[in-house]
This record gives C-alpha cells, structure tokens and sequence, in this order.
C-alpha cells in the first residue's frame, strides 16, 4: 500500500535548516501549541482554508486557498532530485520540518529512507514531544536531529506551549545518549524563554549532552500575525516586540562560554 504524507509546503535552496543548500520539506500537524508560532498553517493535521486579500484598481478582493496537500514520498523526492546537484557542491541534503513530521511516522520513514537510498543528507526538525518508539523507529536514517528547545521548567512549557515538557526532555537525552548528532534550536521569545531562570537551566541542560554540535539562538518576529489572521486564530503575542540584538548577543556569549558554537537566526 502506498502511503501518503500531509505537507503544506517545500522550500528550495534552504540554509539555515542545516548544512549545506537543503530543500526543506514541511509536514503539516503538530502536538505543540507555542504561543508564537511562526507557521501556525503546520498545527491542524488536515487540510483547512486560508483566506487571503489582493488589491487590483483599487478593490480588495478575498480569496480562498487551501492549506495542506497530500503527497507520496517519492513525488517529495522527485522535486528533491532537482536540487541533487547542489547538494553535491554544498553538501546539503534534505530537511524534514513541520509542524512536527513524527506525527507522520509511516510517510517520514518512507521519505527518509528514499533519501538514504540516493546518498542525501538527511536532517530532521523536531519538538520531541513524542513517542519514544517513535522515535527510535528512525535514529538509523537521520544524520542530524534539530531539536527545538524551548523552556526547561514544565510548568512554563505547560503554559506556552500546551503540553509538559518530561518527553521532550527525555528524548534528547535518548538522543545524545545514543551519540547522534543533535542542534538545538532555542526560540528567543522575550519575557519567556530569554528569561535568567530559563537560560541558566538550559545551559546547565546543554553540559550534559553528548553529540551537541551547535546551538541555534531563533529570534522572534511579527511576521507571522497576518498568517493567524488569514486562519482566524488568536495571536497571543500581539503587542510583544522583537528581541534587541543587544540581548541576542548577551545570551550568544553565555552559551559559548560553555564552549558551545552558537549562530543567531539559524
């Protein structure tokens, strides 16, 4: 039986969703709720209207779209191959986002190992907040985890997110216990993940882990709003401004203080 996956768009020529010029393929369903989400199209694991507005002459006009397609892993790969020359020269490959693509078990080990067949580097975007037989199913066909790392106390990641935070945890332990190559990607939301308490916590976290090859400070920005407005969803963070570069600097050096290579922006 052929399996088919749920994605809602690919990117082409990535790089800052690992090494190389990548194409990056985004899984659409996600268990997390983060209050800034930037791609709040990735949550709901179905297919769902968008509304969007165009201006011609003076008149504005609605427009319904919808988001989300289905797909068979080797249509994925088919649109990959054109990229196959740049990888090669870059030492790219593909990346699998979302959304979170563990939700997708079946079709992401379809496409992953389709990927290993043709010698692709293989990275993959995950929140960890799931299974951890789930996860083990494809440790063996992913070269280098990117894990999103958000809050360390449960309570706050309750609160922000939607979910405690114990398997998210326990996962990268899993990970760096087993050696895999793990970036963590931490999102600088002011007033809440940049906060003294959780930074200190999350470097405390970071001295423990085997296979970290780089820290990823991901500002926050606005330029998700008018995509919760085009999907009728309430953006929590409407009045919240973006991280100053002066404090993007200041938590930098505290991670490379540990002797961590940090990037900003990804």
């Amino acid at each position: 039986m052929v399996v088919k996956g749920l994605i809602f768009d690919i990117k082409h020529f990535s790089i800052n969703d690992g090494p190389g010029i990548r194409t990056t393929v985004f899984f659409k369903g996600c268990p997390l709720r983060c209050w800034w989400c930037h791609n709040p199209e990735s949550q709901a694991r179905h297919e769902e209207v968008v509304i969007k507005e165009r201006s011609l002459d003076g008149r504005t006009y609605r427009i319904e779209e919808i988001s989300g397609r289905w797909v068979e892993a080797q249509e994925v790969i088919s649109e990959m191959e054109k990229d196959g020359i740049y990888y090669d020269q870059s030492g790219g490959g593909i990346t699998i986002s979302g959304g979170e693509p563990l939700m997708q078990p079946e079709f992401l080990l379809e496409l992953l190992r389709l990927a290993k067949e043709r010698g692709y580097h293989t990275a993959l975007d995950t929140c960890g907040h799931v299974p951890e037989t789930v996860l083990k199913r494809v440790t063996d066909h992913v070269d280098l985890f990117l894990y999103d790392l958000k809050l360390i106390d449960s309570e706050d990641h309750l609160k922000y997110t939607g979910v405690m935070n114990e398997k998210v945890l326990k996962n990268l332990m899993l990970l760096s216990e087993m050696g895999k190559n793990i970036v963590i990607r931490v999102p600088v939301i002011p007033g809440i993940t940049d906060t003294q308490k959780n930074i200190t916590a999350l470097r405390d976290l970071f001295l423990e882990l085997n296979g970290l090859e780089q820290i990823d400070l991901l500002p926050y920005h606005r330029i998700a709003k008018s995509k919760y407005q085009r999907l009728k969803m309430n953006y929590k963070l409407e009045d919240l401004q973006e991280p100053p570069l002066e404090k993007l600097n200041e938590l930098k050096k505290v991670f490379e203080g540990i002797g961590m290579k940090v990037t900003v922006g990804g």
